[in-house]
Parts: C-alpha cells; sequence; structure tokens
C-alpha cells in the first residue's frame, strides 16, 4: 500500500485544501480483496474544526437513492475519485468512479461524512460510504460494493479525496442570497520538525489489514518547530 497527501495552498497560517490518495497493491496469488474499512491520520493541529464545511447536512439514504441534488450546496465537503476492480466471470474488468463528500447528521458532536460513490462503466451503480472526522484521524466504512449479481464483491484498489477546494456555499443576509467560498482547513503557522505526517491504515473483509504513512514536507522559507 501507498499512501501520498498534499496541501493546496502550502502555505503556513492559510487555509487549505488537504488531499490524500491510497493505492492498494493486491498480492498476485489472491488477487484484490475487497476492503471494508480505512483510517486516514493526520495532525491534530489542523484547523478541521473551524474551516467553515460542512454548514449543513445530507441525509446519507436520500443521497443514495437521488444522488448530489439531495444534498444543500452548505452541505458539500469535497470530492475525489477511486478505482476499482469488477469481477467478470474468469476476467478482472476496472471501473473508475467518482466520490463527492458530504457533511452527514450527528448525534455525537463530532463531523460525519456521507461519500457518494458513483460508477457508470461497466457497472451503473451508486452507493454512500460513512465516514467521521475525529480528532486526528478520519475513519471510513466502506459497504459490499456489488459488481455483477453472483459473483464477488468488486474491491477498490486505488482512492483520491480532497477536503476542501473550490466549493461554493450560501447565506442569506438582508433578503439576498450571497455565495461566497468557505474559509478551507487551516494550516499552523508553524511546521512540525521533519514535516507534516500522515498515516492510512485499511482493514479488509478477508480480516488482513495494511498500513502505511507519508509526510508533507514543511514549506520553504518557514522554519519547523523544535520536537
Amino acid at each position: 500500500m501507498v499512501l501520498t497527501a498534499a496541501f493546496s495552498p502550502d502555505r503556513l497560517g492559510a487555509a487549505t485544501a488537504i488531499s490524500f490518495g491510497v493505492r492498494i497493491d493486491p498480492p498476485a496469488e489472491t488477487g484484490p480483496v475487497p476492503l471494508a474499512g480505512m483510517e486516514v491520520s493526520y495532525p491534530t493541529n489542523l484547523g478541521l474544526a473551524t474551516s467553515g464545511l460542512g454548514l449543513e447536512a445530507c441525509d446519507p439514504g436520500a443521497l443514495e437513492v437521488e444522488g448530489p441534488s439531495a444534498c444543500p450546496p452548505d452541505s458539500k465537503m469535497g470530492r475525489g475519485s477511486a478505482v476499482v476492480e469488477v469481477p467478470f466471470g474468469p476476467n478482472i474488468v476496472t471501473e473508475s468512479v467518482t466520490l463527492d463528500i458530504y457533511a452527514a447528521p450527528s448525534s455525537d458532536g463530532y463531523l460525519h461524512l456521507a461519500i457518494l460513490a458513483h460508477g457508470s462503466q461497466p457497472v451503473v451503480a451508486q452507493i454512500v460510504l460513512s465516514g467521521v472526522l475525529l480528532p486526528g484521524r478520519l475513519e471510513i466504512s466502506v459497504p459490499p460494493i456489488v459488481g455483477v449479481p453472483g459473483a464477488p464483491y468488486a474491491a477498490v484498489v486505488d482512492m483520491h479525496a480532497t477536503l476542501g477546494g473550490a466549493l461554493t456555499y450560501y447565506e442569506h443576509a438582508r433578503g439576498r442570497t450571497i455565495a461566497y467560498r468557505p474559509k478551507g482547513i487551516g494550516l499552523p503557522d508553524s511546521c512540525p520538525r521533519g514535516g507534516f505526517k500522515l498515516g492510512a491504515s485499511l482493514a479488509f473483509t478477508d480480516g488482513q489489514s495494511s498500513a502505511a504513512g507519508t509526510v508533507v514536507p514543511c514549506p520553504r522559507g518557514r522554519r519547523a518547530t523544535r520536537r
């Protein structure tokens, strides 16, 4: 497994979008195994709680049935893509999937996510992954991905997602609806020595697991804190 991560813009003390990617290299002797869950860890001093993202909630059930039109604009938190391998008889077919990330209802004070995964060729289907942003980590649960009826479930082999970015929100002021860009995730004013460390751990339906880490380097021209 390989984990990548990046900030854009990469500037300390500024609002940014966080992107991460996971590539899964299945063993040749077994082939791809369906993913059951993912956890991405990140520095706790990233300003996710003050990002201004996810001001409204989208109902996951309505999202799965109706698609993005079911969600208010102020619930959109990001987007991404994935690659899944779908068993077709003795063959494995690769399918590209789009991801749309929304804030979901919460009953525990944490920010919950509903991630719509939509495929169109060769399998036309959409499912919703659930996630939750906890202090220092993002947990994502992956439901079974049905390909051909009676065949094994499809397996995720690559995923990329971005929280923040070019999003448009709306607010009402003095009888008018005003469009604006949400602030985004705040980078701290200083960089930890060695850069910003992120990690990912994956759980598969066969009970196996995998883990990887990466580092986003400190922006040039800014000193790292001593730790």
